[in-house]
């Protein structure tokens, strides 16, 4: 049986309806044309009261906070370089977002990926990615969850897993062990957290098109991965970004320990 998919068209944008109103967001990995920045651009159009930035491609990210402060307000965006390997940058990260009252929501987007053969994958591969992928998420959940804990705020992180951590992919191995261990994250930090009020969850992407995955992927294997999804088509990055709007929400208020998956991947 033939399971491939006609593309279909992809759906009108989605207003904002203040789901996020008078909150303080802060989102790694956000400058780019990717989850990220759209994360960030959806978080405003949600009435957040500021969103913080952080990447580590300082040029982008002056880039995307002006754009950003020209059509939002220059008082409601900030950013700060921040890779997420270095704990003094998480934390400075954070400390941005105390102008603003503290944060409310992070979102941790910053991910490696690649592709290598296990066979022929080195330790500098493996490590580089599950640093980013996995203990760079770590340590924004622990340095998010203490200063929530620490100012007695119901906060909430959201991280950004991905399908691979539940599906066996060729030449996957470090990006797929990563994200499978950002969700086994994401369920234990959420047990850790639930008693200060502070709810953790992740979604779980399949395909989102943005222009960085065009340059590193070929586009006959786009072509085949789009194929595979019940519509015929890769997600829009917004609407990724849409998933991690309402776990940041309070329609989500008894929700925590959850990986959403955001797919219409059929097997």
């Amino acid at each position: 049986m033939d399971l491939t998919r006609t593309e279909q068209p992809a759906p009108d944008y989605v207003p904002g309806h203040g789901l996020l109103a008078g909150r303080t967001v802060v989102v790694t990995a956000a400058a780019g044309a990717g989850i990220g920045s759209a994360a960030v651009r959806r978080c405003l159009e949600e009435g957040a009261r500021a969103v913080v930035l952080g990447d580590t491609h300082e040029r982008r990210l002056e880039e995307a906070v002006g754009a950003l402060g020209e059509e939002f307000g220059a008082d409601r965006v900030a950013a700060v370089p921040c890779d997420v390997t270095k704990e003094e940058q998480v934390a400075a990260l954070l400390d941005a977002a105390e102008p603003f009252g503290g944060v409310d929501v992070m979102i941790n987007n910053a991910g490696l990926g690649g592709t290598a053969s296990l066979l022929e994958m080195t330790d500098e591969q493996w490590q580089k990615v599950l640093d980013i992928t996995l203990t760079g998420t770590f340590r924004c959940v622990r340095a998010a969850g203490r200063r929530m804990a620490g100012a007695g705020r119901k906060g909430v992180i959201v991280n950004n897993a991905s399908v691979v951590g539940w599906r066996a992919q060729e030449g996957q191995a470090h990006y797929a062990a990563a994200k499978a261990g950002v969700m086994a994250l994401t369920r234990s930090a959420a047990m850790d957290l639930a008693p200060h009020g502070i709810r953790v969850n992740a979604v779980s992407p399949s395909l989102a098109m943005h222009p960085f995955l065009e340059k590193v992927t070929t586009p006959e294997f786009l072509a085949e991965l789009k194929t595979k999804e019940a519509f015929g088509r890769a997600a829009q990055p917004w609407e990724i970004a849409n998933v991690m709007v309402f776990l940041a929400s309070g329609y989500s208020s008894y929700l925590t320990g959850e990986v959403v998956s955001v797919s219409s991947q059929h097997p």
